[in-house]
């Protein structure tokens, strides 16, 4: 009963809502804006969310290649062949600027060239110190100045080098790996692990923890290695009985790796971590930036 009287009520109101818009024609068009304007309406109109503003934060670009570049070119370029390859190199990379005249038969032209520092200075001006390295195994530094519009779109050398002295070499901190851990399980897994990484004896993946993924060196550069120390940074790390599961230590495994070219002394920074009374491998690390990844 309670249905059919609401099913009545709403027949009813259909009704009306006819008499209205037909009354509203017979009326006029104004009555009719009226009739439809008060007619309910069910469906309404979503709001546009507002756009969200990103900031993208552009890097300063760095100079070092292109001043390396430059230097590269100036120093194996000459005045007397201003249409060499080099010279115009060096000439489109700094308008106006002056070629050396080395002498003849002078041995000035260096093996290799580098950028060792750079410092930015206002208005998009950088000063970049680049090292270059002789055959006699002589070394000479070479200030440039450089400019940049900021993006990195375009970079200009504003004058000739100018020779400096040398970075000074920065004192070394002590190292946070002091304790020196004896022949064990820890030194052996570090042994067998790198033995894999870098001569192709055995799987790499059976010394790794789980998560992580690791790549042998490809192709094996060498045909055996051997530890000669491991020092860690925990004290646990020393300890006689295995750790509990899931602890980690930080260690430095000097090694020596052997090939047909000789003996080359190599060192490794890894983590390892505890599992089911065993050391697994859990990065591979470069100071503080790690190598090993999530698989």
């Amino acid at each position: 009963m309670a249905a059919g009287a609401r099913l009545e009520s709403m027949r009813r109101r259909v009704r009306l809502s006819r008499l209205a818009v037909l009354t509203a024609i017979a009326a006029g068009p104004v009555a009719l804006c009226v009739a439809v304007a008060s007619t309910p309406t069910t469906v309404q109109a979503a709001t546009p969310a507002k756009p969200t503003a990103v900031r993208t934060a552009a890097a300063a670009a760095n100079p070092g290649g292109y001043a390396q570049l430059f230097v590269s070119a100036w120093l194996r370029s000459s005045a007397d062949d201003a249409t060499s390859a080099q010279a115009r190199l060096a000439q489109s990379m700094a308008p106006g600027v002056e070629l050396p005249d080395p002498a003849a038969g002078a041995q000035s032209k260096p093996q290799s060239v580098t950028a060792v520092r750079t410092a930015q200075r206002g208005g998009g001006a950088w000063s970049v110190t680049v090292a270059a390295q002789y055959a006699d195994q002589s070394v000479r530094y070479y200030a440039v100045r450089v400019v940049s519009d900021g993006a990195g779109a375009s970079f200009a050398v504003t004058g000739a080098p100018g020779v400096v002295a040398g970075p000074v070499r920065a004192s070394v901190p002590k190292s946070p790996y002091g304790v020196t851990l004896p022949e064990g399980d820890l030194s052996s897994a570090v042994g067998e692990f790198l033995a894999a990484y870098l001569t192709g004896a055995g799987e790499v993946d059976r010394y790794l923890a789980p998560g992580v993924a690791l790549a042998p060196v490809s192709p094996a550069p060498y045909s055996a290695v051997s530890v000669e120390q491991v020092s860690a940074v925990e004290e646990t790390a020393a300890a006689e009985q295995m750790p509990a599961d899931g602890t980690t230590v930080h260690v430095l495994a000097l090694v020596e790796a052997r090939d047909a070219d000789g003996r080359w002394p190599l060192a490794y920074e890894l983590a390892l971590k505890a599992r089911s009374g065993r050391w697994e491998i859990a990065a591979l690390q470069s100071g503080t930036a790690q190598n090993g990844g999530a698989r």
